[in-house]
């Protein structure tokens, strides 16, 4: 017989999102009723590409001349089944990565060799505690820590070299790429010419970090400059800091006026300034002590937003409430009448309260704020009535206004359904929905978040529109997954090219393309 196995049964009825559903075969001997089960190979993990697999096994539609370079992604993705309660961003960083040079396609996956894997992999086991799983019942979470105390104190795991997963994001950060996750420094990766990914390993340049380190650096394209932050359940609960296109670290700048441990996962860069939110949703470690994850939403709490103004001591700076308004990404920030006036454009997190345990609950409305430097008065208007997340656009236009969003469609739950084009030069008072194309996946189908590629990067007089959108579509009726290119430019964002890859392409986060030009330089 083959059927799921429910591993931490006890959270089946009031906790379900904690369980883990182990795939597996049971044999029954009739006569001695001898019992014999193995889990099988599908499910949560999935093993790193061999060279043999490395290549794409069918081009349905062929990829377009001018997309030359790597597009590679990052995610969660377990190196063992979990043997108790699992979350999904506790998992291991896995890269996924496909090569386009002259129309052929080279796929790749491999796990971001962290101290925390490493250690792990000669282990044979799981050897670090999940951050967020774990917190299910003071007895259990009392019993995680301690088994956590003794592995430090007889040497197994060494803490201080880390204990992150490095399963976030992509990003270039002091003239290297990276693999990135909150919990611990980036790690070096290099994506090599036959279409491999190497790790080279941990960023100590950043010095030793906060708590958290955010997995959203900013990149001043013309600088090469990366604005990065942390985060600390102690004072200061914010420090932020910029890398030299060379790796060296400038100067960290505490900021002591924000009042508590609150998230902070992404940030906004317009020219002048760096844009902070201070959320309702806030580390709160007594809440470990009642055996519960210590992330609550204090719903009494006022969002506020913090602008620092990026001069090169980076001391100004000044607080703006905005109610109600929750973000976790960020999708720009520009400045308009002469640096009078900051505006940015975010999905806001309504029905906050649901955001830690009950994600599918809520909406993202994505919305465009505008505060006036002088009065610090604010004002605001959603862009589109439906629930949108995982918002990218131009590169090119990072920190300066831009017309066009391109934003996954967030249904069934956290599933993200579709693309959808939003035009920005449509949102006045009186407008109504800004989308002006939209591309929903074939049922049962469903992507990430979406990566722009211009046409020709080279080209100052292009439209900012005039380029590709690409994706990972998993197919869970088939368990298949396929690479997507789309045209940007088209009214219906219109499939050009289809590659059906050799392995199934777990849902991840976020991602990035290297065009050729840049990974000569890498």
């Amino acid at each position: 017989m083959v059927a799921p196995n429910v591993l931490s049964v006890d959270h089946l009825i009031e906790r379900p999102e904690l369980i883990h559903l182990s795939m597996e075969m049971v044999k029954i001997n009739v006569k001695e009723k001898i019992i014999l089960r193995r889990r099988l190979p599908i499910g949560l993990g999935i093993c790193e590409s061999s060279i043999r697999d490395m290549l794409a096994r069918e081009t349905i539609i062929g990829l377009p001349p001018s997309v030359l370079g790597r597009y590679i992604r990052n995610g969660p993705n377990p190196q063992f089944i979990p043997r108790g309660p699992y979350h999904l961003f506790d998992g291991d960083g896995m890269l996924h990565s496909i090569k386009i040079s002259k129309g052929k396609p080279t796929f790749c996956s491999r796990f971001i060799k962290t101290y925390k894997y490493t250690v792990e992999r000669d282990t044979g086991s799981p050897v670090v505690m999940n951050n967020l799983a774990a917190y299910t019942s003071l007895p259990a979470a009392m019993a995680r820590h301690a088994i956590a105390f003794g592995r430090g104190l007889s040497g197994q795991y060494d803490f201080r070299r880390g204990m992150g997963n490095a399963n976030t994001s992509v990003a270039h950060v002091g003239g290297k790429l990276m693999a990135l996750g909150e919990s611990d420094l980036p790690y070096a990766i290099k994506l090599t010419s036959d279409g491999d990914i190497i790790t080279l390993g941990r960023f100590e340049e950043c010095g030793n970090p906060p708590e958290w380190i955010t997995a959203h650096p900013k990149l001043d394209n013309e600088t090469g400059e990366a604005f990065v932050y942390g985060y600390s359940v102690r004072r200061p609960f914010l420090t932020y800091f910029r890398i030299n296109a060379d790796g060296s670290k400038q100067a960290e700048v505490p900021i002591f006026s924000k009042k508590d441990a609150s998230l902070v996962h992404d940030f906004a860069i317009s020219k002048n300034y760096a844009i902070f939110p201070d959320s309702q949703v806030v580390i709160k470690l007594r809440e470990i002590m009642r055996g519960k994850q210590p992330g609550v939403v204090d719903t009494a709490k006022v969002p506020r937003w913090d602008y620092i103004a990026m001069t090169p001591w980076m001391r100004e700076m000044w607080w703006v409430e905005v109610p109600g308004f929750n973000f976790v990404h960020t999708v720009n920030a520009w400045e308009e009448d002469g640096g009078d006036t900051i505006v940015m454009v975010a999905p806001n997190v309504l029905s906050v309260d649901h955001l830690i345990e009950r994600p599918e609950l809520i909406h993202l409305s994505m919305e465009m704020v505008k505060i006036n430097v002088k009065e610090k008065i604010v004002t605001r208007r959603p862009i589109t009535h439906r629930s949108l997340e995982f918002a990218v656009i131009n590169p090119g236009y990072v920190g300066k206004r831009n017309r066009y969003i391109y934003a996954a469609v967030v249904s069934s739950g956290i599933k993200m359904a579709g693309v959808v084009k939003l035009d920005l030069s449509l949102s006045t008072a009186n407008s109504g929905d800004c989308v002006v194309a939209s591309r929903l996946y074939e049922p049962g189908c469903y992507g990430g978040e979406p990566c722009f590629i211009p046409r020709d990067p080279h080209n100052p007089t292009a439209e900012e529109d005039d380029g590709y959108i690409v994706n990972y579509i998993y197919n869970e009726t088939t368990n298949e997954s396929k690479f997507i290119v789309m045209d940007a430019k088209s009214s219906n964002l219109e499939i050009v090219a289809v590659v059906k890859l050799p392995q199934r392409v777990p849902y991840g986060f976020h991602g990035m393309f290297v065009p050729d030009c840049h990974l000569q330089k890498l």
